[in-house]
């Protein structure tokens, strides 16, 4: 691999503005984005149609496009997530794409990296400590039933989701019942990824809601006294981290959030770091389009004033297979006539795309055993709705395998940038919001309010919080709320149970269906197929 300082170095980033670990990886100074020199690259939006529970390889398809963009000529750079320890450890395994088209160093990368998650959830937690100590010294008008912030872990653990803390005694603090968040759903990691500089992180992690006092009025995280504290433990986590792919692909690796759980985007310093070094800047939103794309144009984009330049969706023949009735277990058995009427799928976020006015194209991300008929039934898919298409092989031939796409993605942004184009303006009612989403992009008849979502709604609009846009807590297996649906689900109305406050983030959640903000392992987590052998070498980390 090549020296992450040359690496650097490609990029116009002197070495001062580097801060080295290791030789293969680095984080950035944000001094880096002062390039008055050159003009901003063109923001390239991978997302994806509804996956199955393997993923449909979008990491793997955007480090692909960006080495396909490299090999033709243009000057590509990746701005993708962090992976979290609880899904590589979980069911999903790595994130840091694969075959040809992955990052490296990857087992870092899936693991501890550079120790942002870590600060993230040191963070969140000495808030935690101070918010209990508060109430243990009784220096608080904070109500004890009334408090929102939980404490958070970077692993799957559903034994965590709802517990009792302060047990044994007044010595050992207040009696109350708390719970834990994955990281990735953490508020401080929607704060990092959403901040623009050092003063704006300060800024929200003051504005965190943390709960309510005994005549309801809310408690901002300013009044517990830690927040300089925090703002001091991700000094260096805020820094964006450059790593490259197998082809020495730039890229641009920081935040995290998960996109059924939280907003699902990398942070906006790494893909403004991206924009200021290349031409084209390829990153990716979490899951499928209706779930991190949606997010990424309505909050990530809407706050950082960013407007992507095209949109990518990828799909898979096993995926298309799946939404056509054909089980988890036949996905490898050609099946054309599955393929066909899994298109509905397709079509849906096809659909979705369309509202944000951009130019779409459609990335079919090729496995070994897909047959030229599945193959052809996508393409002439595309054709019939005018929609550009490339079959890309980026796991097996890497950029190679993606020159087509490329080529696609140049020609589509080739013309006048169209301006940036929401879903929903921030001044509609929270219930108009929501109502909007659900419709155009789950193609939902309604939405039904459970009574705590109706007392919150009422709640978060005279507490002023209305304006902000809406975080949309759904499950990734369906375009519906309910998992079990597949295809594109017609005649449901979408239930909405419950409503949080990320004040600090800039962002209301919308908890529908059974979404949790702590996963759980399955049956047999990868867990359980990592090891080290007698070289140091991880095994089993895929």
């Amino acid at each position: 691999m090549t020296p992450i300082v040359d690496v650097a170095r490609g990029l116009g980033i002197a070495p001062e503005l580097l801060e080295p670990y290791g030789r293969d990886k680095a984080k950035v100074r944000l001094e880096a984005l002062d390039r008055p020199d050159r003009a901003s690259g063109k923001l390239i939006l991978v997302s994806a149609i509804t996956p199955t529970p393997a993923g449909e390889g979008k990491t793997t398809t955007s480090i692909g496009l960006a080495q396909g963009l490299r090999l033709i000529g243009e000057r590509a750079v990746l701005a993708l997530r962090q992976p979290s320890m609880g899904p590589v450890f979980g069911r999903k395994g790595g994130a840091t794409g694969g075959g040809a088209s992955r990052l490296e160093p990857s087992d870092q990368i899936n693991l501890q990296f550079t120790g942002d998650f870590h600060a993230i959830t040191a963070a969140h937690n000495l808030l935690a400590a101070a918010i209990d100590n508060r109430l243990h010294f009784e220096d608080t008008p904070l109500s004890p039933r009334s408090i929102l912030w939980k404490r958070a872990l970077d692993m799957n653990d559903r034994a965590l989701r709802r517990i009792v803390i302060g047990l044994g005694g007044r010595s050992q603090g207040v009696p109350r019942e708390s719970g834990f968040d994955i990281t990735a759903a953490s508020e401080v990691m929607a704060i990092l990824c959403l901040s623009t500089s050092l003063k704006d992180l300060r800024g929200r992690l003051d504005r965190i809601l943390v709960g309510y006092a005994d005549d309801g009025r809310p408690v901002l995280a300013s009044e517990i006294g830690v927040t300089g504290s925090m703002a001091a433990i991700l000094r260096e986590a805020i820094m964006p981290n450059l790593v490259q792919s197998r082809e020495g692909t730039p890229a641009f690796v920081h935040g995290g959030p998960f996109a059924n759980i939280a907003h699902g985007c990398n942070s906006v310093l790494a893909t403004r770091m991206a924009l200021a070094t290349g031409d084209y800047a390829v990153t990716e939103a979490g899951f499928a389009f209706d779930l991190g794309a949606e997010k990424f144009f309505d909050i990530k984009c809407r706050s950082a004033g960013l407007n992507p330049a095209a949109i990518v969706i990828v799909a898979t023949i096993r995926a298309l297979k799946m939404h056509g009735g054909t089980g988890l277990d036949a996905l490898t058995q050609p099946d054309p006539s599955a393929v066909e009427r899994g298109l509905v799928n397709l079509a849906a976020h096809l659909d979705a795309a369309s509202h944000f006015n951009k130019p779409i194209l459609v990335a079919l991300n090729q496995f070994t055993a897909d047959s030229p008929d599945e193959i052809a039934a996508v393409h002439a898919f595309c054709e019939g709705r005018n929609v550009p298409c490339s079959t890309a092989n980026v796991f097996g031939e890497g950029g190679s395998g993606a020159t087509d796409l490329a080529r696609k993605v140049v020609d589509a942004t080739s013309g006048p940038e169209t301006p940036f184009q929401s879903l929903y303006p921030l001044d509609w009612p929270i219930e108009a919001k929501i109502e909007r989403i659900a419709k155009a992009m789950y193609g939902a008849d309604g939405v039904a309010y459970l009574p705590a979502a109706e007392a919150k709604i009422r709640k978060l609009t005279k507490l002023g919080y209305d304006t902000l846009p809406i975080c949309m807590a759904k499950t990734q297996d369906s375009l519906s709320d309910n998992p079990k649906l597949r295809g594109r689900p017609r005649g449901f109305t979408l239930t909405v149970r419950d409503l949080e406050i990320a004040a600090g983030a800039g962002f209301v959640v919308a908890l529908t269906g059974e979404i949790v903000r702590m996963p759980g392992l399955p049956l047999r987590p990868a867990a359980e197929r990592i090891d080290l052998d007698e070289n140091g070498d991880i095994r089993g980390l895929t």
